[in-house]
């Protein structure tokens, strides 16, 4: 421990470089996870944060909730299987509303009160309990859907009034209002005045105590003719587009998980080439292997720690920037980053590990330098 806190020492300005390039490294991989996490709440929240342990589609609708409807006889299909506590209707359509003065688009759930569907993340006010009450997403409290705000779908039609917010819950980048299944079907009639009938988008399945989701699921797949049956988590990471968006954050999340092992592996590889005649000589006055590879590893712990709290103030300070996009500061994630990125740097800092076990001390008496 002193030899390596010696050397840094002496050596400031290289290793604190190398921990600020650690640190922006770090940050990097923080900021793109958490975009990644905002871009996909933005998307599809709504159906991540809502209580159903299984969404029944149209078969026809290949996981896109705006193209699936579900036919009476399917729903009460649903309703027989094994497994299925209860199957109720769950409603998706995007409308034009007035808010906050202005007009704009939003998204309308429509859930049959009591039953699966609902809103999970609520964080102020209630759920909602009759027709014309709804649940808004926080992010958009500002735009005319904060607790006691109107919303009026358009043209002329049915008025909801904010009875509630939750975290999380936008869907297709547009704010969110959960709302009773009769409400739902006012604001469909609000278009199509003459339609004797609204029809759900997807069935929404509470399983019975004990069942597996995912068999559920697939034995309602298999019973029920033209739908096809996923679990909350199957249905979010089906949804189009995040799949899409998830690969094109994972390449470069990629990248740079490989880029700080090898930055921190060839920074401590050239400083070991660079001190070898003095290694040398300290093994030759009776160093062990062991206190110079301890040294080494002691330094690449101190400076990607360093470099992780770095990481940490910019991170917070950066997502201050991006609130907009429902992207928040979360400790775990942060954490298990860094303890993720320390492992890949120990790992890198092998092949310098093995360049001071190579070490010949009696080279230090040849006067023709050191061989590493």
């Amino acid at each position: 421990m002193f030899l390596a806190l010696k050397e840094m020492q002496r050596a400031k300005l290289r290793f604190g470089l190398l921990a600020g390039a650690v640190g922006l490294l770090v940050f990097l991989i923080l900021f793109q996870q958490a975009l990644l996490g905002g871009l996909i709440n933005q998307f599809i929240g709504a159906l991540k944060n809502q209580s159903a342990d299984v969404l029944v589609y149209n078969d026809q609708a290949r996981k896109n909730l705006e193209g699936s409807i579900i036919l009476p006889d399917q729903l009460a299909a649903v309703a027989e299987v094994e497994g299925v506590a209860v199957a109720a209707r769950l409603g998706e359509s995007t409308f034009t509303v007035v808010a906050g003065g202005e007009e704009l688009d939003a998204v309308l759930f429509g859930y049959e009160l009591g039953g699966p569907g609902a809103p999970t993340t609520l964080v102020d006010g209630r759920l909602p309990e009759g027709p014309g009450e709804g649940v808004a997403s926080e992010k958009d409290r500002a735009d005319g859907f904060d607790i006691g705000d109107t919303v009026q779908v358009q043209p002329d039609g049915v008025t909801i009034t904010v009875v509630g917010v939750a975290r999380d819950i936008n869907y297709s980048v547009a704010p969110v209002l959960f709302v009773d299944f009769a409400t739902f079907e006012d604001a469909k009639r609000t278009r199509n005045p003459d339609a004797t009938e609204i029809l759900p988008s997807v069935v929404a399945v509470q399983v019975a105590d004990g069942a597996d989701p995912a068999e559920v699921a697939t034995r309602i797949t298999a019973e029920v003719d033209g739908v096809e049956a996923l679990t909350r988590q199957q249905a979010v990471d089906g949804s189009p587009g995040v799949s899409s968006v998830r690969s094109s954050f994972g390449i470069i999340l990629a990248l740079f998980y490989l880029v700080v092992p090898l930055v921190t592996g060839l920074f401590f590889l050239i400083v070991t080439f660079q001190k070898a005649s003095a290694l040398t000589l300290l093994r030759a006055i009776g160093a062990r292997a062991s206190t110079l590879v301890g040294a080494l590893l002691v330094q690449v712990i101190i400076v990607m720690l360093a470099g992780s709290v770095l990481a940490f103030g910019l991170y917070a300070g950066a997502i201050q920037g991006v609130k907009n996009l429902g992207v928040s500061v979360e400790v775990m994630p942060a954490v298990v980053t860094s303890l993720v990125v320390l492992v890949l740097a120990l790992l890198a800092s092998v092949i310098a590990i093995r360049r001071v076990l190579r070490l010949d001390p009696l080279s230090a008496t040849t006067g023709a330098g050191v061989h590493v």
